[in-house]
Protein backbone atom coordinates (compact mmCIF):
# COMPACT_ATOMS: atom_id res chain seq x y z
CA UNK A 1 0.00 0.00 0.00
CA UNK A 2 1.24 3.41 -0.91
CA UNK A 3 1.45 6.43 1.62
CA UNK A 4 -0.87 8.35 -0.76
CA UNK A 5 -3.60 5.57 -0.83
CA UNK A 6 -3.70 5.43 3.39
CA UNK A 7 -3.83 8.78 3.50
CA UNK A 8 -6.49 8.87 1.05
CA UNK A 9 -8.33 6.16 3.22
CA UNK A 10 -8.07 7.89 6.51
CA UNK A 11 -8.75 11.08 5.53
CA UNK A 12 -11.73 10.82 3.97
CA UNK A 13 -15.43 11.31 6.06
CA UNK A 14 -13.54 10.17 9.10
CA UNK A 15 -16.38 11.14 11.88
CA UNK A 16 -15.21 10.01 15.27
CA UNK A 17 -14.85 11.18 18.74
CA UNK A 18 -11.55 12.69 20.04
CA UNK A 19 -8.16 13.05 18.96
CA UNK A 20 -5.62 16.12 17.81
CA UNK A 21 -2.25 15.33 17.25
CA UNK A 22 0.95 15.08 19.68
CA UNK A 23 1.90 18.00 21.69
CA UNK A 24 5.38 19.47 22.49
CA UNK A 25 6.66 20.51 26.11
CA UNK A 26 9.94 21.38 28.09
CA UNK A 27 8.81 18.52 30.33
CA UNK A 28 8.13 15.39 29.58
CA UNK A 29 5.29 13.61 31.06
CA UNK A 30 4.37 10.60 28.79
CA UNK A 31 0.88 9.09 28.81
CA UNK A 32 0.96 5.76 30.57
CA UNK A 33 1.27 2.80 27.96
CA UNK A 34 0.97 -0.03 30.05
CA UNK A 35 -2.29 -1.07 31.86
CA UNK A 36 -1.66 -0.69 36.19
CA UNK A 37 -1.71 -3.84 38.36
CA UNK A 38 -5.69 -4.25 39.53
CA UNK A 39 -6.03 -3.98 43.16
CA UNK A 40 -9.11 -5.24 45.37
CA UNK A 41 -11.61 -2.89 45.61
CA UNK A 42 -13.25 -2.96 49.04
CA UNK A 43 -16.54 -4.87 49.02
CA UNK A 44 -17.19 -5.61 45.12
CA UNK A 45 -15.11 -7.25 42.47
CA UNK A 46 -11.88 -7.02 41.25
CA UNK A 47 -10.47 -6.52 37.36
CA UNK A 48 -8.26 -8.92 35.85
CA UNK A 49 -6.96 -5.90 33.79
CA UNK A 50 -7.23 -2.18 33.63
CA UNK A 51 -5.88 0.76 31.85
CA UNK A 52 -6.79 4.56 31.77
CA UNK A 53 -6.18 7.78 30.33
CA UNK A 54 -4.49 10.85 31.50
CA UNK A 55 -4.91 13.45 29.18
CA UNK A 56 -6.01 16.32 31.73
CA UNK A 57 -2.63 16.01 33.26
CA UNK A 58 -0.50 14.85 30.29
CA UNK A 59 1.86 18.05 29.66
CA UNK A 60 1.62 17.15 25.97
CA UNK A 61 -1.90 17.47 25.44
CA UNK A 62 -3.79 19.17 28.88
CA UNK A 63 -7.18 18.13 27.79
CA UNK A 64 -8.91 15.85 25.09
CA UNK A 65 -10.22 18.02 22.60
CA UNK A 66 -11.23 21.25 21.68
CA UNK A 67 -14.93 22.92 22.28
CA UNK A 68 -16.95 25.98 21.28
CA UNK A 69 -17.89 27.81 24.53
CA UNK A 70 -20.96 29.78 24.50
CA UNK A 71 -20.43 33.48 22.91
CA UNK A 72 -18.02 32.04 20.85
CA UNK A 73 -18.04 32.87 17.44
CA UNK A 74 -16.95 29.75 14.72
CA UNK A 75 -14.88 32.42 12.77
CA UNK A 76 -12.22 31.78 15.75
CA UNK A 77 -11.20 28.53 14.44
CA UNK A 78 -10.47 29.90 10.94
CA UNK A 79 -9.04 32.83 12.76
CA UNK A 80 -6.41 30.09 14.49
CA UNK A 81 -6.13 28.27 10.59
CA UNK A 82 -4.75 31.69 8.87
CA UNK A 83 -0.83 31.41 7.78
CA UNK A 84 1.77 33.49 9.35
CA UNK A 85 3.74 35.56 7.72
CA UNK A 86 4.08 32.29 5.22
CA UNK A 87 6.39 31.05 7.79
CA UNK A 88 4.33 29.14 10.31
CA UNK A 89 1.49 26.88 9.03
CA UNK A 90 -1.50 25.84 11.76
CA UNK A 91 -3.40 22.65 12.21
CA UNK A 92 -4.90 19.88 14.80
CA UNK A 93 -8.56 19.34 15.30
CA UNK A 94 -9.33 22.95 16.84
CA UNK A 95 -8.65 24.69 13.51
CA UNK A 96 -11.26 22.73 11.60
CA UNK A 97 -14.77 24.17 12.20
CA UNK A 98 -16.59 21.39 10.61
CA UNK A 99 -16.41 18.81 13.29
CA UNK A 100 -14.10 20.07 15.98
CA UNK A 101 -12.34 17.49 18.18
CA UNK A 102 -12.56 14.52 15.78
CA UNK A 103 -10.36 12.31 13.76
CA UNK A 104 -12.30 13.75 10.53
CA UNK A 105 -10.72 17.44 11.45
CA UNK A 106 -7.58 15.90 13.11
CA UNK A 107 -7.10 14.69 9.11
CA UNK A 108 -8.60 17.55 7.28
CA UNK A 109 -6.46 20.22 8.95
CA UNK A 110 -3.33 18.21 8.13
CA UNK A 111 -4.89 18.20 4.28
CA UNK A 112 -5.82 22.12 4.84
CA UNK A 113 -2.14 23.30 6.26
CA UNK A 114 0.28 21.08 3.71
CA UNK A 115 -1.95 22.77 0.70
CA UNK A 116 -0.99 26.40 2.24
CA UNK A 117 2.57 25.22 3.11
CA UNK A 118 3.17 23.83 -0.30
CA UNK A 119 1.89 27.11 -1.85
CA UNK A 120 4.07 28.83 -0.04
CA UNK A 121 7.58 27.08 -0.25
CA UNK A 122 9.90 26.34 -3.19
CA UNK A 123 10.86 22.58 -4.16
CA UNK A 124 13.47 21.34 -2.01
CA UNK A 125 12.68 23.32 0.91
CA UNK A 126 13.11 22.17 4.32
CA UNK A 127 10.29 21.62 6.58
CA UNK A 128 9.45 21.10 10.19
CA UNK A 129 6.39 19.47 11.61
CA UNK A 130 6.18 19.52 15.50
CA UNK A 131 3.57 16.56 16.50
CA UNK A 132 3.36 13.40 14.64
CA UNK A 133 -0.67 12.60 15.58
CA UNK A 134 -2.95 12.46 12.87
CA UNK A 135 -2.86 15.84 11.61
CA UNK A 136 0.92 15.81 11.69
CA UNK A 137 1.16 12.32 9.92
CA UNK A 138 -1.18 13.52 7.25
CA UNK A 139 0.90 16.87 6.65
CA UNK A 140 3.71 14.77 6.08
CA UNK A 141 2.62 11.95 3.88
CA UNK A 142 1.14 15.69 1.46
CA UNK A 143 4.55 17.52 1.67
CA UNK A 144 6.89 14.34 1.35
CA UNK A 145 5.13 13.34 -1.84
CA UNK A 146 5.27 16.70 -3.38
CA UNK A 147 8.92 16.41 -2.61
CA UNK A 148 9.82 18.33 0.24
CA UNK A 149 12.40 17.44 2.90
CA UNK A 150 10.45 16.64 6.02
CA UNK A 151 11.14 16.61 9.78
CA UNK A 152 8.92 15.16 12.25
CA UNK A 153 9.64 16.18 16.03
CA UNK A 154 7.38 14.26 18.47
CA UNK A 155 7.75 15.52 22.08
CA UNK A 156 6.54 11.69 22.84
CA UNK A 157 8.56 8.25 22.82
CA UNK A 158 5.71 7.12 20.68
CA UNK A 159 3.85 8.52 18.27
CA UNK A 160 0.17 8.81 17.76
CA UNK A 161 -0.57 11.90 19.54
CA UNK A 162 -3.79 10.77 20.94
CA UNK A 163 -4.02 8.03 19.41
CA UNK A 164 -2.55 5.63 21.66
CA UNK A 165 -3.16 1.76 21.24
CA UNK A 166 -1.87 -0.59 24.39
CA UNK A 167 -0.67 -3.54 23.22
CA UNK A 168 -0.75 -6.20 25.84
CA UNK A 169 -1.08 -9.38 25.26
CA UNK A 170 -1.22 -10.67 28.65
CA UNK A 171 -3.47 -8.61 29.85
CA UNK A 172 -5.81 -7.27 26.81
CA UNK A 173 -7.30 -9.74 23.89
CA UNK A 174 -7.04 -6.95 21.40
CA UNK A 175 -5.48 -3.25 22.37
CA UNK A 176 -6.74 -0.84 24.73
CA UNK A 177 -7.58 2.00 23.14
CA UNK A 178 -6.77 4.78 25.29
CA UNK A 179 -7.53 7.76 22.68
CA UNK A 180 -9.64 7.90 19.55
CA UNK A 181 -11.07 4.73 18.88
CA UNK A 182 -14.97 4.98 18.10
CA UNK A 183 -16.05 5.84 14.56
CA UNK A 184 -18.93 6.84 13.02
CA UNK A 185 -21.61 4.70 11.03
CA UNK A 186 -20.61 6.62 8.11
CA UNK A 187 -17.06 6.68 7.86
CA UNK A 188 -16.83 4.04 4.97
CA UNK A 189 -13.44 5.48 3.55
CA UNK A 190 -11.51 4.71 7.03
CA UNK A 191 -13.67 1.50 7.56
CA UNK A 192 -12.10 -0.17 4.33
CA UNK A 193 -8.98 1.30 5.34
CA UNK A 194 -8.91 -0.49 8.54
CA UNK A 195 -10.39 -3.16 6.53
CA UNK A 196 -7.18 -2.97 4.31
CA UNK A 197 -4.54 -3.18 6.96
CA UNK A 198 -6.63 -6.17 8.59
CA UNK A 199 -7.74 -4.60 11.56
CA UNK A 200 -10.31 -6.18 12.59
CA UNK A 201 -13.78 -4.26 13.61
CA UNK A 202 -16.79 -4.37 15.72
CA UNK A 203 -19.83 -2.53 15.66
CA UNK A 204 -21.39 -1.29 19.09
CA UNK A 205 -25.19 -0.70 18.96
CA UNK A 206 -27.92 -1.00 20.96
CA UNK A 207 -28.37 1.13 24.24
CA UNK A 208 -29.47 0.02 27.95
CA UNK A 209 -30.49 2.84 30.71
CA UNK A 210 -30.01 1.51 34.05
CA UNK A 211 -30.41 2.68 37.68
CA UNK A 212 -30.14 1.31 40.89
CA UNK A 213 -34.24 0.35 40.62
CA UNK A 214 -33.36 -1.52 37.41
CA UNK A 215 -34.13 -0.64 33.39
CA UNK A 216 -35.62 2.80 32.82
CA UNK A 217 -36.91 4.26 29.48
CA UNK A 218 -34.19 5.04 27.10
CA UNK A 219 -33.73 9.10 26.56
CA UNK A 220 -34.48 10.37 23.35
CA UNK A 221 -31.80 13.13 21.94
CA UNK A 222 -34.81 14.78 20.36
CA UNK A 223 -35.83 17.05 23.21
CA UNK A 224 -32.21 18.06 23.12
CA UNK A 225 -32.23 18.84 19.16
CA UNK A 226 -35.08 21.19 19.55
CA UNK A 227 -34.48 22.82 22.40
CA UNK A 228 -31.04 23.67 20.64
CA UNK A 229 -32.57 24.64 17.10
CA UNK A 230 -35.09 26.89 19.04
CA UNK A 231 -31.81 28.51 21.41
CA UNK A 232 -30.65 29.20 17.85
CA UNK A 233 -33.31 31.42 16.79
CA UNK A 234 -31.76 34.14 19.43
CA UNK A 235 -30.19 37.37 18.76
CA UNK A 236 -27.70 36.19 21.73
CA UNK A 237 -26.01 32.57 21.76
CA UNK A 238 -27.00 30.43 24.70
CA UNK A 239 -25.54 27.54 26.41
CA UNK A 240 -27.06 23.62 25.82
CA UNK A 241 -28.29 24.12 29.50
CA UNK A 242 -29.91 26.96 29.47
CA UNK A 243 -31.49 25.92 26.30
CA UNK A 244 -33.08 23.15 27.75
CA UNK A 245 -34.45 25.14 30.64
CA UNK A 246 -35.84 27.79 28.65
CA UNK A 247 -38.01 24.58 26.59
CA UNK A 248 -38.79 23.42 29.98
CA UNK A 249 -36.67 20.53 30.42
CA UNK A 250 -34.36 19.77 33.38
CA UNK A 251 -30.81 19.26 33.13
CA UNK A 252 -30.76 17.67 36.52
CA UNK A 253 -33.53 15.01 36.37
CA UNK A 254 -31.35 11.35 36.12
CA UNK A 255 -32.68 10.27 32.79
CA UNK A 256 -31.43 13.37 31.38
CA UNK A 257 -28.68 13.87 32.95
CA UNK A 258 -27.48 10.78 32.09
CA UNK A 259 -27.81 11.54 28.09
CA UNK A 260 -25.71 14.54 28.62
CA UNK A 261 -23.13 12.90 30.46
CA UNK A 262 -22.79 11.11 27.29
CA UNK A 263 -22.77 14.78 25.48
CA UNK A 264 -19.77 15.37 27.62
CA UNK A 265 -18.41 12.75 27.17
CA UNK A 266 -17.80 13.22 23.69
CA UNK A 267 -17.42 16.74 23.79
CA UNK A 268 -15.45 17.24 26.75
CA UNK A 269 -17.37 20.13 27.88
CA UNK A 270 -20.56 19.99 30.24
CA UNK A 271 -24.18 21.88 28.42
CA UNK A 272 -24.05 24.54 30.68
CA UNK A 273 -20.37 25.64 28.65
CA UNK A 274 -21.17 24.41 25.34
CA UNK A 275 -22.57 26.80 22.47
CA UNK A 276 -26.07 26.20 20.68
CA UNK A 277 -25.18 28.09 18.33
CA UNK A 278 -22.12 25.32 17.46
CA UNK A 279 -23.51 22.68 19.39
CA UNK A 280 -21.77 19.23 19.90
CA UNK A 281 -22.52 15.81 17.87
CA UNK A 282 -25.48 14.31 20.34
CA UNK A 283 -24.74 10.69 20.43
CA UNK A 284 -25.15 8.27 17.98
CA UNK A 285 -27.11 4.98 17.84
CA UNK A 286 -24.24 3.04 16.66
CA UNK A 287 -20.58 3.51 16.69
CA UNK A 288 -17.75 1.10 14.65
CA UNK A 289 -15.00 -0.21 17.19
CA UNK A 290 -11.37 -1.31 16.18
CA UNK A 291 -9.94 -3.89 18.20
CA UNK A 292 -6.34 -3.76 16.86
CA UNK A 293 -3.48 -1.66 17.16
CA UNK A 294 -4.06 1.75 15.11
CA UNK A 295 -0.39 2.63 15.18
CA UNK A 296 0.60 1.10 11.69
CA UNK A 297 -1.81 3.48 10.37
CA UNK A 298 0.07 6.45 11.77
CA UNK A 299 3.57 4.93 10.59
CA UNK A 300 2.50 4.56 7.14
CA UNK A 301 1.33 8.17 6.86
CA UNK A 302 4.95 9.14 8.29
CA UNK A 303 6.51 6.84 5.86
CA UNK A 304 9.71 9.19 3.98
CA UNK A 305 9.80 11.53 6.91
CA UNK A 306 12.48 12.22 9.10
CA UNK A 307 11.74 11.42 12.74
CA UNK A 308 12.73 12.34 15.81
CA UNK A 309 10.75 11.38 18.94
CA UNK A 310 11.47 12.45 22.93
CA UNK A 311 12.26 16.25 21.16
CA UNK A 312 9.57 18.73 22.70
CA UNK A 313 9.78 21.95 20.91
CA UNK A 314 9.89 24.84 23.38
CA UNK A 315 10.34 27.85 21.27
CA UNK A 316 9.60 28.85 17.37
CA UNK A 317 10.70 32.22 16.46
CA UNK A 318 10.28 33.21 12.68
CA UNK A 319 11.14 36.16 10.24
CA UNK A 320 11.27 36.51 6.51
CA UNK A 321 14.66 34.27 6.44
CA UNK A 322 13.22 31.04 8.28
CA UNK A 323 11.93 29.36 11.40
CA UNK A 324 14.29 28.85 14.40
CA UNK A 325 13.09 25.94 16.38
CA UNK A 326 14.29 25.44 20.32
CA UNK A 327 14.21 21.76 21.67
CA UNK A 328 13.89 21.22 24.62
CA UNK A 329 17.35 19.70 25.15
CA UNK A 330 19.04 23.11 24.17
CA UNK A 331 19.76 22.14 20.41
CA UNK A 332 18.35 24.99 17.70
CA UNK A 333 17.59 24.13 14.32
CA UNK A 334 16.72 25.81 10.92
CA UNK A 335 14.07 25.24 8.88
CA UNK A 336 12.60 26.80 5.82
CA UNK A 337 8.94 26.64 7.34
CA UNK A 338 7.12 25.01 9.90
CA UNK A 339 3.92 23.46 10.45
CA UNK A 340 2.40 23.14 14.24
CA UNK A 341 -0.10 21.00 15.62
CA UNK A 342 0.34 20.85 18.85
CA UNK A 343 -3.10 20.98 20.66
CA UNK A 344 -4.78 23.71 21.88
CA UNK A 345 -4.46 22.80 25.56
CA UNK A 346 -0.86 23.73 24.88
CA UNK A 347 -1.05 26.60 23.29
CA UNK A 348 -3.55 28.09 26.07
CA UNK A 349 -0.89 27.55 28.49
CA UNK A 350 1.75 28.86 26.71
CA UNK A 351 3.93 25.99 26.94
CA UNK A 352 5.15 26.73 23.28
CA UNK A 353 7.02 29.72 23.43
CA UNK A 354 6.57 32.17 19.78
CA UNK A 355 9.20 35.27 19.32
CA UNK A 356 7.75 37.46 17.68
CA UNK A 357 4.23 36.59 19.56
CA UNK A 358 1.44 34.86 17.28
CA UNK A 359 -0.66 37.88 15.70
CA UNK A 360 -3.84 39.22 17.91
CA UNK A 361 -6.52 36.91 15.65
CA UNK A 362 -4.70 34.08 16.69
CA UNK A 363 -4.16 34.94 20.37
CA UNK A 364 -7.77 35.97 20.43
CA UNK A 365 -8.92 32.52 18.88
CA UNK A 366 -6.51 30.74 21.70
CA UNK A 367 -8.49 31.98 24.49
CA UNK A 368 -11.80 32.41 23.32
CA UNK A 369 -12.10 28.40 21.87
CA UNK A 370 -12.73 25.58 24.91
CA UNK A 371 -10.11 22.57 25.67
CA UNK A 372 -12.35 20.00 27.01
CA UNK A 373 -11.72 16.89 29.22
CA UNK A 374 -11.99 13.63 28.63
CA UNK A 375 -11.19 10.33 29.74
CA UNK A 376 -11.35 6.81 29.29
CA UNK A 377 -10.68 3.57 31.25
CA UNK A 378 -10.62 0.16 30.37
CA UNK A 379 -11.28 -3.07 32.61
CA UNK A 380 -11.22 -6.85 31.82
CA UNK A 381 -12.97 -9.26 33.87
CA UNK A 382 -12.73 -13.06 34.11
CA UNK A 383 -16.11 -13.69 34.41
CA UNK A 384 -19.17 -12.25 32.52
CA UNK A 385 -21.12 -8.93 33.86
CA UNK A 386 -24.70 -9.81 33.73
CA UNK A 387 -26.83 -6.94 32.27
CA UNK A 388 -30.73 -7.81 31.19
CA UNK A 389 -31.45 -6.11 27.70
CA UNK A 390 -34.60 -3.97 27.93
CA UNK A 391 -37.72 -5.40 27.01
CA UNK A 392 -38.84 -3.21 24.01
CA UNK A 393 -40.83 -3.79 20.13
CA UNK A 394 -38.26 -1.23 19.00
CA UNK A 395 -36.24 -2.53 15.42
CA UNK A 396 -33.31 -1.03 16.91
CA UNK A 397 -33.80 -2.55 20.10
CA UNK A 398 -34.77 -5.64 18.35
CA UNK A 399 -30.93 -5.46 17.06
CA UNK A 400 -29.57 -5.28 20.55
CA UNK A 401 -31.74 -8.09 21.92
CA UNK A 402 -30.21 -10.69 19.83
CA UNK A 403 -26.33 -9.53 21.08
CA UNK A 404 -26.97 -7.44 24.17
CA UNK A 405 -27.14 -3.71 24.61
CA UNK A 406 -23.46 -2.37 23.49
CA UNK A 407 -24.17 1.07 25.09
CA UNK A 408 -24.76 1.24 29.05
CA UNK A 409 -26.12 4.84 30.63
CA UNK A 410 -26.10 4.56 34.19
CA UNK A 411 -29.56 6.91 35.39
CA UNK A 412 -29.64 8.63 38.85
CA UNK A 413 -27.45 8.40 41.85
CA UNK A 414 -23.92 9.73 42.20
CA UNK A 415 -22.20 7.52 39.63
CA UNK A 416 -19.08 9.91 38.29
CA UNK A 417 -18.65 7.76 34.99
CA UNK A 418 -22.27 7.51 32.93
CA UNK A 419 -21.67 6.16 29.85
CA UNK A 420 -19.86 2.76 29.06
CA UNK A 421 -19.13 0.11 26.45
CA UNK A 422 -19.79 -3.38 26.54
CA UNK A 423 -17.41 -5.05 24.65
CA UNK A 424 -18.64 -8.34 25.57
CA UNK A 425 -21.52 -9.10 22.71
CA UNK A 426 -19.54 -8.92 19.74
CA UNK A 427 -16.28 -9.66 20.94
CA UNK A 428 -17.19 -12.39 22.96
CA UNK A 429 -14.10 -10.95 25.83
CA UNK A 430 -15.50 -9.31 29.60
CA UNK A 431 -14.21 -5.86 28.51
CA UNK A 432 -16.19 -2.63 29.37
CA UNK A 433 -14.68 0.93 28.75
CA UNK A 434 -15.92 4.24 30.53
CA UNK A 435 -15.83 7.26 29.28
CA UNK A 436 -16.29 10.58 31.25
CA UNK A 437 -16.36 13.84 29.91
CA UNK A 438 -16.24 17.66 31.55
CA UNK A 439 -16.58 18.54 35.20
CA UNK A 440 -15.94 14.86 36.19
CA UNK A 441 -13.62 13.99 34.15
CA UNK A 442 -11.38 16.20 35.71
CA UNK A 443 -12.56 14.45 39.05
CA UNK A 444 -11.57 11.47 37.21
CA UNK A 445 -8.29 12.70 36.10
CA UNK A 446 -7.31 13.80 39.55
CA UNK A 447 -7.79 10.36 41.41
CA UNK A 448 -5.04 7.92 41.57
CA UNK A 449 -5.35 4.29 39.89
CA UNK A 450 -6.74 2.72 43.37
CA UNK A 451 -9.51 5.07 43.67
CA UNK A 452 -10.29 5.30 39.96
CA UNK A 453 -10.91 1.88 39.90
CA UNK A 454 -12.72 2.09 42.70
CA UNK A 455 -15.08 4.98 40.88
CA UNK A 456 -15.27 2.88 38.12
CA UNK A 457 -16.33 -0.14 39.91
CA UNK A 458 -19.02 2.34 41.77
CA UNK A 459 -20.47 3.37 38.75
CA UNK A 460 -20.93 0.04 37.43
CA UNK A 461 -23.18 -0.92 40.27
CA UNK A 462 -26.25 -0.79 38.53
CA UNK A 463 -24.37 -3.02 36.23
CA UNK A 464 -23.00 -6.19 38.20
CA UNK A 465 -25.91 -5.60 40.99
CA UNK A 466 -28.45 -7.94 37.89
CA UNK A 467 -25.75 -10.66 38.63
CA UNK A 468 -25.93 -10.76 42.91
Amino acid sequence: MTRRTLLIGAGAGVVGILLASCTPEPAPTPTPDRSPTPQPTAGSITPAAFARSSWATDSFALGAASFTPVGTQGSARDALAEPIDGRLFLAGEATDAEAPGTMAAAVRSGERAAGQLRRAADDGERVAIIGAGLAGATAAALLVADGLQVTVFEARDRIGGRIHSVVDEKAWPFPAQLGGWLIGASDVALLDELNRLDVRTATLAGSLWRSTDGDVDAVSTEPVQAAIAAAQQGLEDASVEDALTAAGADPAEPGLAALLASVAASSGADPASLSTWFPPSLPPDESTAPLGDLTPTIEGLLEGAKLSLSSPVSRVAYDESGVSLGIASGESLSFDRVLITVPLGVLKSEGLQFAPALPFGHRGAIADLGMGQIETIWLRFDDPLIAAAPETDDDADATADETGPAIWHVVGGDALIRTWYNLAPVTGENVVVGIVGGEAAEKFAALDDQKALEAAIDSLGPFLASSS
